[in-house]
């Protein structure tokens, strides 16, 4: 259920996992560099700390993913032995990461990236996720999560034919392993407990107790949907569904409900040549007007204006 729910939202907004460059390393090292946006460091083998402003450190070990949502520097270090630590830069051809398994293989390997992003799905994301979210691979939640690192390590080592395509796919794949087990891992920490992870979508992914009325909202957006309807599909009281709604979601169910009718329409602008007022129908809206109100007060411009700008 998870799953088909977040693979919608994925559907929905242009998520992409873009995998940027990597190092191995024997002994004491540290890696600095300047960031934005939403990027990810994944430990492949090895031990590492991470610190970013605001955030940390937290110590990653084999399997481990940090997601940087927002930051402007990250600082990591790892290793051991005598002497200073050596500076290492990121490879970005990879071409000094040793096969896994060969006889020079380093004690430290990590791979790092960043997700490519259009507005409505940043606005998602960002909003969803800490600014340091520490996704252990040793979890049972992180099985296909430490699958997918390995067989994107080896295909980043392996210099074969459809590499690069190879490698573009296992990015996706692990950003959405990550998101994943990163929705698991939230479930089992927070045990409904209010007072969790930063208020949005995946936590509202990772909530028993919630998912059966988004799962409603998602599998028919056009219908007015209530709060009795929602309730009743939670096995809540109106009251205490509303309140446990708007506290892991951000927002009450009516606006979330209107927000998940937005990320359609973008889609359907964005990738078809529908009618607006055909549009407007199929997400309930009575009329052209009020989805082009509707859209405008969520994107900022009108529905035509902005299928022109994102077919420009």
């Amino acid at each position: 259920m998870i799953e088909d729910q977040l693979s919608a939202v994925f559907d929905l907004v242009e998520v992409r996992g873009v995998v940027s460059g990597g190092f191995a390393v024997h002994g004491p090292w540290v890696s600095r560099a300047e960031i934005e946006g939403i990027k990810f460091f994944a430990v492949v083998s090895g031990r590492a700390r991470l610190s970013t402003d605001g955030a940390g450190p937290v110590a990653l070990g084999p399997g481990d993913v940090a997601v940087l949502n927002g930051r402007t520097w990250l600082r990591a270090e790892g290793g051991t032995g005598d002497g200073p630590p050596r500076e290492v830069v990121p490879d970005a051809d990879f071409a000094t990461l040793p096969p896994p398994g060969s006889a020079g293989a380093a004690r430290d390997v990590v791979i790092g990236g960043h997700v490519d992003l259009d507005p409505a799905g940043h606005a998602l994301l960002s909003q969803a996720l800490p600014p340091l979210a520490h996704v252990r691979g040793s979890g049972v939640a992180a099985t296909n999560l430490r699958g997918t690192l390995h067989r994107l390590y080896v295909e980043v080592t392996g210099d074969r034919v459809g590499t690069a395509f190879a490698v573009r796919q296992h990015g996706q794949l692990l950003l959405l392993e990550v998101l994943r087990a990163y929705i698991e891992q939230t479930a089992d920490e927070a045990a409904g407990d209010p007072a969790g992870p930063p208020a949005g979508w995946l936590r509202l992914l990772a909530d028993d107790r919630l998912r059966p009325a988004v799962g409603l909202m998602h599998a028919d957006p056009a219908r007015a949907w209530g709060l009795t309807e929602l309730s009743r599909a939670a096995a809540m009281s109106r009251t205490s569904f509303a309140q446990r709604f708007r506290a892991v979601a951000g927002i009450p169910p009516v606006a979330y409900l209107n927000r998940w009718r937005m990320l359609l329409a973008r889609r359907a602008l964005r990738h078809q040549d529908v009618r607006v007022g055909a549009l407007a129908a199929e997400l309930g809206y009575a009329s052209e007007s009020a989805f082009s109100t509707a859209f405008k007060r969520e994107v900022g411009v009108s529905p035509l204006r902005y299928r022109t700008r994102v077919r420009a």
